[in-house]
């Protein structure tokens, strides 16, 4: 998740279309996805017909043909409210310090997953992408794919 300041999230639209939209983000150590949005982006809308979404995080600067890695997540994500959004600030704070926890008026969203795949070519075999479930209790092994 320190790979990029950036991560992409997918979105679904009323109709079903799919939009993706680049954003700064934090993390829990439960792998929550925290960010600040604009409520009228039209992530941010698709977000009040559908929580379903999708985030993943890699390096840009990867080279084709060196062990590549990243994460993509698969859960639900909407507005934090209450606890949850002082909490998802504090992460947003922590990461980049030039945001005003107590001044932003923009609503803090919150992507909470049920999934992961992983690949870490540098840690793993090339070609190899492990599935986990996202638990209260932490990461459960679901599969291990090889591709290459």
């Amino acid at each position: 998740m320190n790979a990029s300041p950036l991560c992409a999230l997918a979105t679904v639209s009323a109709v079903g279309r799919a939009h993706i939209n680049h954003m700064y983000f934090a993390w829990s150590d439960r792998f929550e996805v925290v960010w600040i949005s604009d409520p009228d982006s039209l992530h941010s809308r698709n977000l009040v017909k559908s929580a379903s979404a999708a985030v993943t995080v890699y390096a840009s600067n990867q080279v084709w043909g060196r062990p590549d890695r990243g994460i993509q997540l698969f859960g639900r994500a909407g507005v934090a409210a209450g606890r949850a959004a002082q909490e998802a600030r504090h992460l947003y704070g922590r990461r980049f310090r030039d945001y005003d926890v107590d001044g932003d008026s923009l609503p803090v969203y919150r992507f909470q997953p049920r999934s992961m795949k992983l690949f870490d070519e540098r840690s793993l075999a090339p070609g190899t992408l492990v599935t986990a479930r996202v638990t209260p209790e932490g990461l459960a092994w679901s599969k291990t794919e090889v591709w290459a």
